[in-house]
């Protein structure tokens, strides 16, 4: 049986309701990812960045094909397609005893994938 944390992260995946986001981060959540340097931290700065990955990973051919879950974390493997290029990655996601996420790492493959989500996130978060 999945975790909540992760039902809920499915239910948000699926929906896109940032009311479903917010209420699943911690305020003390951290976001690390290919796209920045340095670890992003708080609720607010988390949920725009998941937010704004939704919005550039989640097209339509987005998915996940793999789930390995841990207690009090769980890694989920995805692929889409973006503009014909192949992305592979994995959210790495650890949440506390209340089920909300307190860390969501995200890792991309291959590199060609990179140099289509690193722009494609930067100019997202500079509309947010």
């Amino acid at each position: 049986m999945q975790p909540k944390a992760i039902r809920d992260w499915h239910d948000f995946a699926r929906s896109r309701d940032p009311a479903l986001l917010e209420t699943l981060i911690a305020d003390d959540a951290v976001f690390q990812s290919p796209a920045v340097h340095a670890p992003q931290q708080g609720r607010a700065i988390v949920v725009k960045y998941l937010a704004s990955a939704m919005e550039v990973l989640g097209n339509p051919d987005f998915r996940y094909v793999g789930e390995w879950i841990a207690e009090g974390s769980a890694v989920l493997e995805f692929e889409t397609n973006i503009d014909g290029v192949f992305v592979n990655g994995v959210d790495i996601i650890h949440w506390d005893n209340d089920d909300r996420i307190i860390r969501f790492k995200v890792m991309v493959r291959p590199m060609k994938a990179l140099t289509i989500v690193i722009p494609r996130m930067a100019e997202r978060l500079s509309r947010s």
